[in-house]
């Protein structure tokens, strides 16, 4: 696992993720996707939910390039540990809220709206469909926020309601949703 950009650039880390039950989104992917972000969001002022946050490479990414106000939430205890040792090793404990727990659960308790939310789930996980449309009932996005869901060929979302676009890395497929969305585009 590779930090990509900001004041922790070219940071390594090792996760001993030979047994995890994870699937990490390539440097590549991951890359790509924040290339979009840097033209939409000003890091240093939105708050971010990163579900299935396995190792925490999205949300370190986000806390190198400047957001203090990150929630991480992951039920695996070994993914969780590795996540919190992490953010003592940069120093980060203040911009990093760390939750363990069921994705699911959270996302019906929780009482905030984020600017940005992003779902890694495993691709095998039997109820991807149905994030979007839990996302969105219980509004948890801000006006002008996104939620972008990484998935397989395998799921297809273009007739979402607040489908706006995805981009394609490989196997691995960002889609793009937003709460008020307009015509979709694929990139």
């Amino acid at each position: 696992m590779r930090i990509i950009s900001g004041k922790f650039k070219g940071r390594r880390f090792h996760p001993p993720a030979d047994n995890w039950p994870t699937r990490p989104t390539t440097d590549y992917a991951r890359e790509g996707l924040f290339n979009i972000l840097n033209n939409y969001f000003d890091f240093e002022t939105i708050k971010v939910l990163d579900l299935f946050g396995g190792t925490g490479s999205h949300s370190y990414e986000f806390i190198s390039r400047g957001c203090r106000d990150v929630t991480y939430v992951d039920k695996f205890s070994g993914c969780v540990d590795f996540v919190r040792k992490t953010a003592a090793a940069l120093a980060v404990e203040d911009c990093l809220r760390i939750v363990k727990g069921d994705v699911f659960r959270f996302l019906r308790t929780c009482q905030e709206q984020y600017d940005y939310i992003f779902a890694g789930p495993p691709y095998p996980l039997p109820n991807i469909p149905e994030i979007p449309d839990l996302i969105f009932s219980l509004h948890l996005l801000k006006p002008g926020g996104w939620f972008v869901l990484e998935h397989s060929p395998q799921h297809e979302f273009r007739l979402h309601p607040h489908y706006k676009e995805e981009r394609h890395y490989g196997k691995t497929i960002f889609s793009i949703f937003h709460p008020s969305a307009g015509p979709a585009e694929t990139i």
